[in-house]
């Protein structure tokens, strides 16, 4: 019994830790792709896809690795005409290691005959591990096993530990490392029509006996990447010194090949200790220097994984979902948590960088930062919110390059670009190719001047649940009341019907692009632009008084807003145009509701997948424009990011009434017309579908936002990058909806519904500095403050409509309502 007892301990640890793992059990060359951008390793400095090190870029394989802030601007001549694109830059692979035996081919599980394989993503360590045997074309077997990491706590190193264990093989071993600068930006099929060169040679060589350097410039922003790598080879008996060194190097790359005598059944094992700098990077003068001298210094794998490790596990206990009765949630949830951390992590603090909409993963939307981050900055906020902060700073920092693209427009305040890359100025592309066709056409998407109210939205995210003043005063009033500026420069009033109205944007369904027969792209009020402009200017009443009186006087006057102005911003968000027809039906533009039908049915059944119905229709020689055809949410989008009793507010401002019903027949209209062609959609429709207590609608909805990337159900597009929007707002799913926390009115409510699949969930947030611990179940709530024992916790609590006194170091429990 006894025995039986421990084996099945056994079992429910060995269960509980494959909730931590993204594992595969066999080699498939057409899945690499995919298996590369999930198995990505970053740590927010850089991350590097997860490639098999043996390999450089071919049609399976792509070894990129990606420096946040660091892009490059490059022409490329095109249909009669010069376009430029600026792209988040595929810097030198550092991961190249491979080897032979006697004089066989070179080891590459693409040639190789493979005996057996796997491949396992540790999430909570932090770490990409593979284990393969093999024949060569001799004959020989033998076994490999891999581990790779991207070092948490230090940013700028990285490392592989590879062991070779021979079988039936005695003879000379050769290995072969490489740092290799011939890469090019050539991960997005549909970009390499446009120039992908992008790195100039600087230097490269050796130091000491076992390393070698490589140091190169972007082309066009002359920023320096130098990585240096230090190899050491061990055995069962200690260290080995091989009998032979060769170097060889040709200015954008360099090879060493180290040559041992190997026997049967021993095991060696190669370390590849690496270390990358940058120009950019703070206080480095000398990116080589400081590179060669991080490599020579580093300690052996085992202890830099160790220091790796502690920093995952520190990170995991304030980030960490724990769910129960539902495995794939489980491993999905935290595989988002899992590549958002490695995306921006507690060392943007000392990073010059936005959130690439595709994380550090891949060349999509060519790293640009676009709207996304409205979806991911809850999921630091409510647990870091240092990082959180970072990526507001690098917004705040493009203040005068929004400012000059306002002024440009002959708009007032500052309007920040659809894509942002570095600089800070407009990086949406002129024309964009659709693959469907083959055709060229031209890009008016950074038309959705929604983005700037998106940057304002986030920093009063920031500031209701972090309590910040400190950085309202010095930076986050004067980035909202300069958006705000911009907003109020958008509106034009007409007397006739004495509202306020915006001609010539878009909104988030990118499908619609103008109005039937227009001759210039854009709309006139769109909902969503309208809605949120007026909240803006309602919301920029509210924090001016927030201020203290000197920061007050010094932020009105810096950007010349007089108490005219501020009347203006009262009137605008008071008589903003909303256009709702007699049946409750939001217009999501001017003209909308006139747009022709779509028959979806028949499109499905032709099409089967008709995510992209935009490219479909283009396709067959017709446009979006024509019909209610819609990519993602748009005219429902204020519903996922406020309340229902903001949203009502807001509509009471503006003499419109709004409840749950209204709600719910847009929801019911707008869905229909819907194709889901951003991932996006999903997160925000699964939302609202909880909202309207659709229980298994919603449920449906968050299954396939889990599926998104882990299944590529875009069908090629998580390969390109993860989309780091759906990432987040899977996790804002259940922090405002299955938890039920929400931050309203200066007081904390959690009023959970937990979906049938789940028995328990378990989690912790932050607000204002106070870590709240939640136990959830079908039943109760257990709650914990944590800080000093029995110190009130002085924000207004409210659980499932009654208001809660509680106390901090104490442990709640509290039944739920039937």
């Amino acid at each position: 019994m006894k025995e039986s007892s421990h084996l099945h301990k056994r079992e429910e640890e060995k269960d509980r830790q494959s909730l931590w793992k993204l594992t595969y059990d066999t080699f498939r060359p057409a899945q690499e792709s995919l298996r590369e951008a999930l198995c990505t390793l970053g740590n927010g400095y850089f991350g590097t896809r997860g490639a098999a090190c043996e390999s450089a870029a071919s049609r399976i394989h792509y070894p990129g690795t990606y420096i946040a802030g660091i892009y490059n601007k490059t022409p490329t001549h095109i249909a009669g005409r010069t376009v430029y694109n600026d792209d988040l830059v595929n810097c030198p692979n550092w991961l190249f290691l491979t080897f032979r035996l006697g004089d066989g081919d070179w080891f590459d599980p693409v040639t190789s005959r493979l005996i057996s394989y796997r491949q396992e993503l540790d999430m909570r360590r932090g770490i990409l591990m593979r284990r393969i045997r093999f024949c060569d074309e001799k004959g020989n077997r033998a076994g490999m096993f891999a581990q790779r990491i991207v070092h948490m706590e230090d940013p700028h190193r990285a490392a592989i530990s590879y062991t070779i264990e021979s079988e039936n093989y005695e003879g000379w071993m050769t290995i072969r490392s490489a740092l290799d600068g011939t890469v090019q930006n050539t991960g997005v099929s549909r970009y390499r029509g446009l120039n992908t060169f992008h790195l100039e040679p600087l230097s490269c060589g050796t130091f000491g006996r076992n390393g070698i350097y490589l140091s190169m410039k972007t082309s066009e922003s002359g920023v320096e990447i130098a990585e240096a790598a230090r190899l050491s080879i061990f055995s069962d008996k200690g260290n080995v010194r091989p009998e032979k060194i060769v170097s060889e190097e040709d200015g954008k790359r360099i090879f060493q090949d180290y040559r041992i005598f190997v026997k049967p059944h021993q095991r060696y094992t190669i370390e590849k200790i690496v270390a990358i700098y940058t120009s950019r990077d703070k206080g480095v003068r000398r990116p080589r220097t400081a590179a060669i001298k991080s490599a020579k210094k580093s300690p052996r794998f085992e202890e830099l994984f160790r220091s790796h490790r502690r920093a995952w596990y520190s990170l995991w206990k304030l980030f960490d979902i724990q769910v129960t009765g539902d495995p794939f949630s489980q491993r999905a949830l935290r595989l988002h948590t899992f590549h958002l951390l490695e995306t921006a992590s507690p060392h943007n603090r000392n990073i010059d960088a936005g959130l690439p909409a595709r994380g550090l993963h891949g060349e999509a939307y060519r790293g640009h930062v676009f709207w996304d981050e409205l979806y991911v900055m809850p999921f630091f906020i409510t647990r870091s919110p240092e990082i959180a902060k970072a990526l507001l700073m690098y917004r705040y920092r493009r203040l005068p390059q929004a400012r000059t693209y306002a002024r440009e427009n002959g708009y007032a305040g500052s309007m920040f670009p659809w894509q942002s890359s570095i600089s800070g100025t407009e990086e949406t592309q002129v024309v964009h190719l659709n693959p469907l066709s083959g055709k060229w056409g031209p890009d008016n998407s950074r038309i959705q001047r929604h983005v700037s109210f998106a940057i304002a939205y986030n920093v009063w995210k920031y500031w209701r649940g972090t309590g910040d003043t400190d950085f309202l005063n010095r930076y986050g009033a004067e980035l909202f009341l300069s958006v705000a500026q911009f907003g109020a420069s958008l509106a034009s009033y007409n007397p006739r019907d004495k509202h306020y109205h915006i001609d010539g944007v878009m909104g988030p369904d990118e499908f619609h692009e103008k109005l039937p027969d227009a001759q210039r792209p854009g709309f006139r009020d769109n909902t969503y632009t309208n809605l949120l402009v007026a909240w803006t200017l309602h919301t920029a009443q509210e924090i001016i008084p927030e201020l203290s009186i000197w920061q007050r006087v010094r932020i009105l006057n810096k950007l010349g807003i007089t108490q005219k102005e501020l009347d203006r911003w009262d009137d605008i968000a008071r008589r903003m145009h909303i256009i709702i027809n007699p049946d409750g039906i939001i217009s999501q533009f001017s003209g909308y509701l006139k747009l022709k039908e779509l028959d979806w049915g028949a499109y499905r059944k032709k099409y089967g997948n008709i995510q992209r119905m935009d490219r479909i229709l283009k396709a067959e020689g017709k446009s979006p424009d024509h019909y209610k055809v819609a990519k993602q949410a748009d005219a429902l989008m204020m519903s996922y990011l406020f309340s229902l009793s903001e949203i009502a507010e807001l509509f009471r401002l503006l003499g419109l009434g709004w409840d749950k019903k209204i709600l719910r027949k847009n929801y019911d209209y707008y869905i229909a017309r819907t194709s889901h062609g951003s991932t996006l959609s999903k997160v925000v429709h699964c939302y609202i579908a909880h909202v309207l207590g659709n229980k298994k609608e919603a449920w449906d909805w968050f299954s396939e936002v889990l599926k998104s990337d882990i299944y590529d159900t875009q069908g090629g597009t998580t390969p390109e990058g993860i989309h780091a929007g759906v990432m987040g707002g899977s996790i804002d799913i259940v922090m405002r909806g299955f938890a039920g926390i929400g931050i309203t009115g200066g007081k904390v409510t959690i009023c959970p519904r937990l979906p049938d699949q789940w028995n328990s969930l378990r989690l912790v947030f932050l607000y204002q500095g106070s870590q709240i611990s939640l136990y959830i179940t079908k039943k109760h709530i257990e709650i914990f403050i944590h800080g000093p024992k029995d110190k009130p916790f002085d924000t207004p609590l409210e659980i499932c409509g009654v208001k809660r006194q509680l106390l901090k170091g104490r442990r709640y429990t509290v039944p739920l309502p039937r």
